[in-house]
């Protein structure tokens, strides 16, 4: 009897998943998709000469382009938390991020105001999702609590660079490959950083509440109040559309309180505004925000429209601002450290205070390069202020709810930039009197500086243990 030997069969291999990439490129990408949000919200001011030249618009409808993205990344920042929790940050900020890319393919083609402006609507949405997505991205990618602190840290100077930068990249794109590049550039960032978030591992799932009727009637104020402010503007603050929407802000934040109060979990808690740091520290936010906005915004035309210079040329200009942001930042934080955040958060306000009163006396024959360098004390300050603020925010309340908080305070530093646009936009909608209405925006600016100022002397004097 033959006994025949078979031949083995052949083992194969299990079928590979893809490569995980390091940490550095992950991170990377969540540095990316916080860049182009930062950048998309502050560049975009440099082109509204060029954007209203060839699409045609009014000062209301230019206006509407900057508060649009802004307002609903205002809004749905105080639920996407929740969100990126409950659907898991990896999913969420890949979703996003698309969203936002197809968005900004449609803002680039878009043939007319009305199409630029809804694409911008969507725009805001996406990055609303994205941002907190992207910094779980980070925190789940960094378990080990040192590795995790430098991540976010640089997370954070990624973010303050795109705002900083914006003008400057607004300006150059707009002059040399016109308004629409500053779009068209999201693209080939939002494929690049998508195709990283394939090899990133699923990030877990949390319970997570979220709140419809609060997001829904947060909106709906936030909306409304933008488009009374920008009618009343342009057309009267009498007229029945300007009343209207005035009257559904106010009915619509009545239902927001009495929602947020009855909830069994509210995405803004009311016992919030029971600590007087996180209160002081949402109207600072709000007002450092607004003169930050409101400045570029009234400067970007008066520098274009007034001093008849070009985008680059514009964009170049808030360069000695937008420049010192960043160390101002690092330097923040160090003073922080000494003297705990309520220093260099009231010194930083009142440095920007100091010039924006200078920048009062700026008209059509300053010249252009005296008015670049007097904006420095706005960056210097603006940038010693914040992250102190931040700090100081989060130090105030329980661990367990820093997300929440930090949504808040973001959201409410938001409205601040919608808002001073609305109003800024309203000060200068005539040409003939276009000098007047920005002294009057600057005034009013250092106006709240100020104030909040004051407000900070309510905030902890030192670092809680």
């Amino acid at each position: 009897m033959t006994t025949t030997l078979s031949k083995p069969t052949p083992v194969r291999p299990p079928a590979a998943g893809p490569r995980r990439v390091p940490s550095a490129v992950i991170l990377g990408a969540a540095l990316l998709g916080f860049f182009v949000i930062g950048l998309d919200a502050s560049a975009v001011n440099v082109a509204l000469p060029a954007i209203g030249r060839t699409l045609g618009g009014s000062t209301a409808g230019l206006q509407w382009i900057v508060d649009a993205y802004t307002l609903m990344f205002a809004a749905l920042m105080l639920s996407a938390g929740a969100l990126s929790d409950r659907v898991g940050a990896n999913r969420v900020f890949a979703l996003g991020l698309t969203v936002f890319t197809a968005a900004s393919v449609a803002c680039g083609l878009a043939p007319s105001l009305g199409p630029l402006i809804g694409a911008r609507l969507v725009q805001g949405c996406a990055a609303a999702v994205m941002l907190p997505s992207s910094l779980a991205l980070v925190r789940q990618e960094f378990p080990d609590a040192a590795e995790r602190a430098r991540a976010i840290a640089l997370w954070t100077v990624g973010g303050a660079v795109s705002t900083a930068a914006g003008p400057v990249v607004g300006g150059a794109l707009t002059s040399s490959l016109g308004w629409q590049a500053i779009f068209f550039l999201n693209v080939p960032v939002g494929l690049l950083t998508l195709a990283v978030l394939t090899r990133v591992p699923r990030s877990p799932r949390r319970a997570a509440s979220l709140d419809p009727v609060g997001q829904l009637t947060a909106v709906l104020a936030l909306g409304a109040l933008t488009y009374g402010v920008i009618e009343g503007g342009a057309a009267g603050f009498d007229t029945p559309a300007a009343v209207g929407s005035l009257l559904v802000a106010g009915l619509a934040t009545v239902a927001f309180v009495v929602t947020e109060a009855r909830v069994a979990d509210p995405m803004v808690p009311l016992s919030l505004f029971r600590s007087r740091t996180a209160t002081v520290s949402l109207l600072i936010g709000f007002a450092i925000n607004a003169a930050y906005y409101g400045t570029v915004f009234v400067l970007s035309l008066f520098f274009q429209e007034i001093l008849g210079q070009s985008a680059v040329t514009a964009g170049l200009l808030f360069l000695p601002m937008t420049a010192l942001i960043a160390g101002a930042n690092v330097a923040s934080a160090r003073a922080a450290a000494r003297f705990g955040p309520r220093f260099p958060i009231a010194v930083g306000q009142l440095a920007c205070v100091l010039g924006l009163l200078a920048l009062l006396t700026v008209d059509a024959s300053t010249n252009k390069v005296l008015v670049a360098f007097m904006l420095a004390p706005v960056g210097i300050g603006l940038g010693f202020a914040v992250p102190s603020l931040t700090a100081a925010m989060l130090g105030d309340i329980d661990p367990e709810r820093a997300g929440m908080a930090g949504g808040v305070l973001n959201a409410a530093r938001q409205t601040g930039g919608a808002m001073a646009v609305a109003a800024f936009g309203a000060f200068v909608s005539d040409r003939s009197s276009f000098v007047p209405g920005m002294r009057l925006s600057l005034f009013v600016a250092a106006v709240l500086l100020l104030a909040t100022s004051v407000a900070a002397r309510a905030l902890p004097r030192s670092r809680r243990g």
